[in-house]
């Protein structure tokens, strides 16, 4: 039996292959957990690394995931061949603004300058009213405290306002990330300007 969908999560991810397994297994947990919560996973549709693993996790539990993956990654053979639904769009840029016009949330795993720039830029989005969903920093093995520390350096400093810190909220592990799903609520913040 087909389960009722909640919604679409959108997760970015390392499509590395060469990090420590734990960090492999948080990205199944994730996928199988989206799963289980009737949640759609929608992902850069690679095959490998965080990304493969998560697709792993939700079909795994027989959840639905779609891959979102520019045309030059597909002819460069990148695309999962697990994943039936697959959107091939022209470019980078096209696949970010459909990966978050889709999602109802989002969940940012542990990842390289690509994933650090879509959490970004979702925050940035986020912040300017642009964007309304949930994020999630999922802060697998404390992967992201740099990150959050600078962000709060950037509070400290007045270039982010105090309520800023809103726009985020952070879990530590795949089950956290999935409460704090489930439990979301609308957030106002102050304007940046």
């Amino acid at each position: 039996m087909k389960r009722e969908m909640k919604g679409n999560v959108c997760v970015f991810c390392a499509s590395s292959a060469n990090i420590d397994e734990r960090y492999l297994e948080a990205a199944r947990e994730l996928g199988r957990r989206l799963a289980q919560g009737g949640w759609r996973c929608v992902n850069g549709g690679g095959a490998v690394g965080l990304m493969g693993a998560v697709t792993d996790g939700a079909l795994d539990e027989d959840g639905e995931v779609t891959g979102v993956i520019p045309k030059f990654m597909v002819d460069n053979g990148w695309c999962y061949d697990r994943l039936v639904d697959v959107i091939v769009t022209a470019d980078m840029h096209q696949r970010k603004q459909m990966m978050s016009d889709m999602a109802d949330a989002v969940i940012a795993m542990p990842g390289g300058v690509g994933t650090l720039e879509e959490l970004l830029e979702t925050l940035t989005w986020r912040q300017l009213g642009l964007v309304k969903v949930p994020v999630i920093i999922l802060n697998t093995l404390g992967y992201y405290d740099p990150l959050l520390a600078m962000l709060r350096h950037a509070i400290g400093e007045g270039f982010m306002k105090e309520s800023h810190s809103q726009l985020w909220q952070v879990a530590d592990t795949p089950q956290q990330a999935i409460d704090l799903l489930e439990n979301a609520r609308p957030v106002e913040f102050e304007s940046k300007y």
